[in-house]
């Protein structure tokens, strides 16, 4: 559970708008954006695209809350590069801009407490694994200190909902600007809630 606390750190190989860049990190953000970041099993597959394009499609709306989309999976940079260059029409994303970290190595994954399958030892004593070693569809919302606001982790047969990421990102934000709690089914411009419970609005200013 990563929820208020630091989003763990690292600095790995991505690509941005198509071409590869060495040494990214998150911490680029720090101080000046919100971080949605997320997960994702594989490049070249079925529910991954639909993802990544969305995202994409929204990616205004995100800028405009002064919020980076940045995305993830165990592909290295060079399958990141070929998606990112492959047409739609062909079965790629061609024209998503924003960020995806290479975690070949499940560095990332294992930080965020997302990676599929189990390290075990067979009879002879090696090391092996059990299930496929990807990503699980992680979606985690960082505030601009670097903290951990929220998170969701899906299955991977089980695609997320942009519009709900959009709609933590403005519950995070109406929170830091007027002090009021979001309650169920909250969207941006309807009514939220003052806590006035003492031990509430105390556990809500840490």
């Amino acid at each position: 559970m990563l929820v208020g606390k630091k989003a763990p750190e690292f600095t790995a190989n991505a690509v941005v708008n198509g071409v590869i860049e060495n040494g990214f990190s998150l911490s680029r953000y720090r101080g000046s954006k919100y971080v949605l970041f997320f997960f994702y099993p594989k490049d070249f597959t079925f529910v991954c695209p639909t993802e990544l394009i969305g995202f994409q499609n929204a990616l205004a709306e995100f800028e405009a809350r002064d919020t980076a989309v940045v995305g993830c999976s165990t592909d290295s940079e060079f399958c990141h590069w070929a998606w990112a260059n492959t047409p739609r029409e062909q079965g790629g994303i061609q024209g998503v801009t924003y960020p995806l970290v290479a975690d070949i190595n499940k560095e990332v994954a294992e930080k965020f407490d997302v990676l599929a399958g189990e390290v075990c030892q067979n009879a002879s004593g090696s090391c092996c694994y059990v299930g496929e070693r990807v990503a699980y569809r992680g979606l985690f919302l960082i505030d601009k200190e670097g903290i951990v606001r929220h998170m969701v982790v899906n299955d991977m047969p089980l695609g997320r909902s942009v519009e709900e990421a959009l709609r933590m990102v403005d519950a995070l934000q109406h929170f830091e600007q007027y002090g009021e709690v979001c309650p169920l089914g909250w969207h941006k411009g309807q009514e939220a809630m003052q806590p006035t419970h003492e031990g509430v609005s105390g556990y809500l200013s840490r």
